[in-house]
């Protein structure tokens, strides 16, 4: 297992063996940079957020696990859509929230 440095600032273990192996990213789909730049539901809430994930199967914006209330991780349990990309400027990686490792 690789340590990686996560763009939350914590450290996260990747295995290179299966990183980019995921048989779960048959569910990605073309999904377009998001027209707003917010976590829908933590607007809705009022309550703030740290970093921004795309859902690559249906598009929506969610906060990261850094965040209070981590909707993007909850959208992936309610849902299925279990990869997701930060949206974050400079930032180009994708999450696997099942196997807790980038694909």
């Amino acid at each position: 297992m690789a340590r990686v440095q996560a763009p939350d600032g914590g450290v996260m273990t990747a295995n290179p063996t299966r990183v980019g192996a995921d048989p779960r990213l048959k569910i990605i789909r073309p999904a377009p940079p998001p027209a707003r730049r917010a976590c829908a539901e933590c607007v809705q809430l009022g309550t703030p957020w740290v970093h921004l994930r795309q859902c690559l199967t249906c598009g929506l914006v969610g906060c990261c696990d850094s965040s209070p209330l981590r909707h993007a991780r909850a959208h992936a349990a309610t849902t299925g859509h279990v990869i997701a990309r930060s949206i974050e400027p400079g930032e180009n990686w994708r999450w696997c929230y099942v196997d807790e490792q980038f694909v």
